[in-house]
């Protein structure tokens, strides 16, 4: 039985190790996708040009494009853009990282 649960635990711990999360703060209300975040710490999740971000029972998921960036980012940055009298997150710059996410509506 024991051996059972550690092999679980292994395939499921190598599944999840392609997966990057990230903490990210919106300081105000922001579109992503077709989903109304609102203010507050989210947790980003990028998997297989996908990213799916999610605080308490809200999540949205969408396509994203990872971009590379020659030099890490000192912070995490959200750039938004209005659209239809609303906030759409446009891109989002992972502190401590070269990543850059790039999304396209």
């Amino acid at each position: 039985m024991k051996r059972i649960l550690l092999t679980i635990l292994a395939v499921a711990s190598l599944a999840l190790a392609g997966v990057k999360t990230y903490t990210v703060n919106l300081l105000e209300p922001a579109m992503l996708g077709a989903t109304e975040l609102k203010a507050g710490e989210y947790q980003i999740q990028i998997d297989a040009g996908k990213v799916t971000i999610r605080t308490g029972k809200t999540e949205a998921e969408v396509p994203v494009k990872e971009e590379s960036n020659g030099a890490k980012y000192k912070e995490t940055t959200v750039r938004l853009t209005a659209r239809g009298g609303k906030q759409h997150i446009a891109e989002i710059c992972l502190g401590g990282t070269t990543t850059r996410l790039v999304f396209s509506e």
